[in-house]
């Protein structure tokens, strides 16, 4: 079982000081947890936050919902601490929400300030892109592991980040006050790409198996919708433009919210850019998804009751 982190965004106090001795009242709710952190205050350029780790999310979810842990929330708030954002939860093995790139890094023992210094220049030239919402950073005094929570308002707008030139011109600082290469956890976009960072390379999920994986489940629900919403429609009145528009709208929602993230579990290791990259698991994951197409295709020729241009037949 995976470990979760939440990370809590605050705007920042006047004093760092009272966030500190608050934020020690906020680390007794948490007895269960495994690491509870700060993140460094200093620097203009850096978000203000808490990272709280469990073992597992089932505890972390316990603890975001304790009466304890919201009875310090509203000290802080009588004190002028307040939360800038919702809870950013990330589990290991289940990616991290749409927008938000988790780095972890290891800082070499004498370079802690440099490694801050680093992250400040980093976050400074990532708000000259758009969608930038913030980067928090939770570096220990004397070097040793840390992580960094990054921002953005879209997916699109954290790749376009991570794959541009004014990053990696940006990232040699960073490396030079690192022991070795740091790592970012999966994140696993709506409908199926997932972006790593291995050896402080961002890859992204090939296009064609993005593509392939939502007309996996764009056909079959297009299909049902057209047989079972179709002719409610219908009944009610609709004309065939806004019947058509309705339809649409509700298989996006079903598309995103539903499918495309069970089936993105499925084919999670044929998604990885990295895991996923050699021949041998990219045509083995493409032929099982030619079999789903072809016992779909074969399902709506064969069963003529979902045969919505003649159902009435069966």
């Amino acid at each position: 079982m995976s470990t979760a982190t939440v990370v809590t965004i605050f705007h920042p106090a006047n004093d760092p000081a009272d966030f500190i001795e608050w934020a020690d009242t906020m680390r007794t709710t948490a007895s269960e947890s495994t690491d509870f952190r700060v993140s460094v205050l200093a620097d203009p350029h850096l978000d203000w936050g808490l990272a709280v780790t469990f073992a597992n999310a089932r505890a972390l979810h316990h603890w975001l919902d304790s009466s304890a842990r919201q009875r310090s929330l509203n000290d802080g708030r009588r004190c002028g601490i307040l939360r800038a954002t919702a809870d950013i939860v990330i589990v290991e093995d289940s990616g991290v929400p749409s927008g938000v790139g988790f780095f972890r890094h290891m800082v070499a023992a004498d370079r802690a300030a440099d490694f801050v210094a680093a992250e400040a220049q980093l976050a400074e030239v990532s708000a000259r892109f758009s969608g930038f919402e913030g980067c928090c950073t939770f570096a220990p005094d004397t070097g040793g592991d840390s992580f960094a929570v990054l921002r953005f308002r879209t997916e699109h707008q954290l790749v376009t980040w991570l794959e541009s030139p004014e990053r990696r011109a940006a990232l040699g600082p960073l490396r030079l006050s690192l022991t070795r290469e740091f790592s970012m956890v999966s994140s696993i976009t709506t409908f199926g790409s997932t972006v790593r960072t291995e050896n402080g390379h961002t890859a992204v999920t090939p296009r064609w198996k993005t593509a392939m994986l939502i007309l996996l489940v764009l056909y079959p629900t297009v299909m049902l919708l057209s047989r079972f919403m179709g002719p409610v429609l219908d009944g009610a009145g609709a004309p065939p433009w806004l019947a058509m528009w309705l339809s649409q709208v509700v298989s996006v929602a079903v598309l995103q919210w539903a499918l495309m993230p069970w089936v993105g579990r499925w084919f999670r290791r044929w998604l990885d850019p990295i895991d996923g990259a050699g021949v041998r698991i990219s045509v083995l994951g493409a032929s099982v998804i030619l079999v789903g197409y072809l016992v779909t295709l074969g399902v709506f020729a064969v069963v003529r009751w979902l045969q919505y241009w003649d159902f009435a037949r069966g």
